[in-house]
């Protein structure tokens, strides 16, 4: 069973905190905390062994939190998921792969792509594929379909693996701290469209991609994982786009395992990661 505490911090926390999950005869296998000390904040994240039903301890862990807790008591139930895309491949099959040889502890309920480019590699996975063109259509209408499938599954998260549309704060605001996105850039450098482009034209010396939660403001939401390689002046902004690829899939991979496995706190516009 996982819990994880944010609240006002205060001397004695921990002491009250792991005697409760004593006195239930709890036993801790994990256990991270971290004080962020701007907002007098106390965050802990722990993983209990025991016999114990996950209300009675919710209830006896809130008797001695500080009044504005926010408290999270899960069993790691499986969670869902859809994937956005448009039309490059190399993420799309890095998760499908993981997930599908079971190292992706999640439950992908479906597929939403822009163009059809991924549909039939989608489909040999028995993973549904829902095509939604963009095309002769407004943006709020083309958003609103999207909102439509999406509601079919009622996601826990979606990812965004290379799903190229910009979308709206009316949509991204639907799922606050549950999209995530990969930009093929190390942000905060290089944002928005051809960050390759704009990184060959700096004569910079490392390339790499960040994993982030999407907020209303594009690419700058809180950062999960991040991921460098070094190039030099001999490549060309579409090898190094190629060179991108493979630290992009790792990155994202590397972050929605982190997602998963609720190690990600989002504080502010940062995480922390347990």
């Amino acid at each position: 069973m996982i819990i994880i505490i944010d609240c006002e911090d205060q001397k004695g926390l921990i002491h009250k905190i792991t005697g409760v999950l004593a006195g239930l005869n709890l036993n801790i296998t994990e256990n991270r905390e971290f004080v962020e000390k701007q907002r007098n904040r106390f965050l802990m994240r722990t993983v209990v062994e025991g016999d114990i039903d996950a209300a009675v301890l919710r209830a006896a862990l809130e008797a001695v939190l500080p009044a504005d807790h926010s408290l999270l008591v899960s069993n790691g139930e499986l969670k869902k998921m859809v994937i956005m895309v448009t039309k490059e491949e190399h993420c799309l099959t890095e998760l499908i792969s993981k997930y599908y040889f079971g190292n992706l502890k999640v439950n992908l309920v479906a597929v939403i792509g822009n163009h059809q480019h991924l549909k039939a590699y989608t489909e040999k996975f028995n993973i549904p594929y829902h095509f939604i063109s963009h095309e002769d259509k407004s943006r709020e209408t083309h958003e609103a379909e999207l909102l439509d499938c999406l509601k079919q599954y009622n996601p826990d998260y979606i990812v965004l693996a290379k799903f190229m549309r910009i979308l709206s704060e009316e949509f991204t605001s639907q799922y606050p701290s549950r999209m995530i996105n990969i930009h093929h850039s190390f942000l905060p450098a290089f944002k928005g469209a051809n960050p390759y482009r704009q990184a060959y034209e700096r004569g910079v010396k490392i390339i790499g991609a960040t994993a982030h939660f999407v907020n209303q403001d594009l690419d700058e939401g809180p950062i999960i994982h991040q991921e460098v390689i070094p190039v030099d002046h001999s490549l060309s902004p579409m090898e190094m786009a190629a060179a991108g690829k493979d630290v992009e899939k790792l990155v994202l991979a590397k972050a929605l395992q982190l997602v998963l496995e609720q190690k990600v706190y989002v504080s502010a516009n940062k995480t922390v990661i347990f």
